[in-house]
């Protein structure tokens, strides 16, 4: 039995969840495959992150995820989706051939093709989304207002 809460009247209704399907279970092979490519994958980010000189949170936050998470990764305990393998290539500035183990590691990241700009859309993370969403509804006083406290801020630091 489920509680539902409507103002101050509390109902309950006999209602059943349906069960969650289960996908389909992968081969040991399979499993250890991806284990493997996991392992390959965090090392070689922690690789690239080390020469670049930064932190763990500092590729969390450029690829938009936690620092927990991107720990995670890091260790092996967890395969990154698609979207933020991308992210992570541009944010190390390494080729995904060479994060997940199918080419050299690069002694220089001068040498991949990853080593350039972060393309426009790539480098944004949830919290920029917020704050441009916010500042989209803005009157243009309102937004100037804003950028001057912007300026202010970074010039403290």
């Amino acid at each position: 039995m489920r509680a539902n809460l409507k103002g101050s009247a509390i109902s309950f209704s006999s209602q059943r969840r349906a069960p969650r399907r289960r996908s389909p279970a992968l081969p040991v092979s399979v499993k250890r495959m991806e284990k493997k490519l996991a392992t390959t994958v965090g090392e070689s980010a922690r690789l690239a992150r080390m020469r670049a000189g930064l932190t763990q949170a500092d590729v969390a936050e450029r690829i938009g995820v936690a620092t927990e998470v991107y720990g995670r990764m890091e260790r092996g305990k967890m395969l990154p989706s698609v979207p933020t393998l991308l992210r992570l290539c541009v944010a190390l500035r390494s080729g995904p051939d060479e994060l997940m183990g199918m080419a050299p590691r690069n002694g220089s990241a001068r040498e991949s093709p990853w080593a350039e700009e972060v393309p426009a859309g790539l480098d944004d993370t949830p919290e920029m989304r917020r704050l441009l969403r916010s500042l989209r509804r803005l009157r243009r006083p309102q937004l100037k207002l804003m950028h001057l406290v912007a300026t202010a801020i970074i010039l403290r630091h």
